[in-house]
């Protein structure tokens, strides 16, 4: 097959698990062309594969951990990103692409479905139109339009991949809501994940350790700093803390020894596999990371940020960690951290689903299916 596989490039989730399918595709001898723009390129290219340019979509726009939704709207605006679909449509034509496959970058699925191509759409959110609830009348109205949008997206798709642990297990299920006729078109692969719990050897780190993740956007600069704080009331618990791209470790002084900062490691897994908790938002692919590798979760969504308020609820009320929002003190949040790190319950319920993660296999799974559709056309 050839394979065409178009990334969102809102958050590097959306990346890991392009890659992660198309290093799959790659191993069975398939050609396979990964389509993103901004850092997700990047960072493609960093872990050694080609990509090609794609327009981006939207604009994410935020400050003090709080997504500005009218911002980012002005913003995508101004970018003209809304006529990306002619581009798209003349990579199509160029590539000549056997399938597509679109994480969550809906002009790839249009312009697939204008030229004909067949199209698995991945997704971990259907209610995004939630975004705008809390808007005025405009932003509401916007939400019912996109809503419409998405519906008509959900029909015409060949198959829809969720890439979560099947129900009743599944993180994203509050970010759910298909139409029944769409319901019967789901696919639950499970998670995919950047990296397999066996392929990682654990780096050596002082126990217990806490690694978190909050980087990135600039946004969450004040609980990445709150974090800090926390690791000088107790130095019993050791942390390493990645800061992401825009924000530099440099800037920090007097750390206490139990923590270290890192601006940016290029496999964060072997990390994850040695700690005993990590601290991240409520990103869909990093409580993924983190089931599949049996590490349970204390989660800072970010403000006004439906999705991920959503996931981190499910983290709470399932059992595979807590939720905090970025009100909580310093003191709070060391009592959670050892709260997790000592409960046994917790700890077994992420380590059923670092099984059942494994089972699933979403990659290879994920594969057969893309060349299962692809025979049948074939006969066809």
């Amino acid at each position: 097959m050839k394979v065409l596989v178009f990334i969102c490039g809102e958050g590097l989730g959306h990346t890991s698990r392009g890659i992660a399918l198309g290093r799959e595709l790659l191993a069975a001898g398939h050609e396979v062309y990964l389509g993103a723009y901004g850092y997700s390129k990047e960072f493609i290219e960093r872990k050694g594969y080609k990509t090609v340019e794609i327009p981006p979509e939207i604009k994410l726009v935020g400050e003090s951990g709080s997504l500005n939704l009218k911002r980012s709207i002005i913003s995508t605006l101004k970018g003209g990103n809304v006529f990306g679909i002619f581009k798209v449509l003349s990579l199509l034509k160029e590539k000549k692409p056997d399938i597509v496959v679109s994480d969550s970058y809906f002009t790839g699925v249009v312009a697939s479905k204008i030229r004909g191509i067949p199209v698995y759409l991945i997704v971990n959110q259907s209610n995004m139109e939630t975004f705008f609830k809390n808007g005025g009348i405009a932003l509401r109205t916007m939400g019912g339009i996109i809503k419409q949008f998405y519906s008509c997206i959900f029909r015409r798709v060949d198959r829809i991949v969720i890439p979560d642990f099947p129900m009743p297990y599944t993180v994203c299920r509050l970010n759910l809501a298909f139409e029944e006729k769409v319901s019967k078109n789901l696919f639950f692969s499970g998670p995919l994940t950047l990296k397999k719990f066996d392929d990682v050897k654990a780096e050596v780190l002082q126990k217990p350790h806490v690694l978190s993740l909050i980087g990135g956007f600039g946004y969450r600069e004040p609980i990445f700093r709150k974090v800090i704080e926390v690791a000088k009331l107790d130095k019993s618990i050791n942390y390493t803390l990645l800061s992401g791209p825009s924000l530099n470790p440099d800037v920090f002084s007097n750390l206490p020894e139990n923590v270290t900062i890192k601006r940016f490691i290029n496999d964060q897994f072997p990390y994850l596999k040695a700690s005993d908790l990590v601290i991240a938002p409520g990103g869909h692919s990093t409580i993924m990371e983190a089931l599949t590798f049996g590490v349970p979760v204390l989660s800072f969504p970010d403000i006004n940020h439906s999705e991920q308020e959503s996931n981190a609820t499910v983290v709470d009320l399932a059992g595979y960690g807590k939720r905090l929002d970025y009100s909580a003190s310093p003191e709070e949040i060391l009592r959670s951290i050892k709260e997790l790190l000592k409960d046994e319950k917790i700890h077994q319920k992420v380590e059923i689903m670092k099984k059942l993660s494994k089972d699933l296999n979403a990659t290879a799974t994920f594969k057969e299916l893309l060349e299962s559709n692809s025979k049948r056309s074939q006969k066809v």
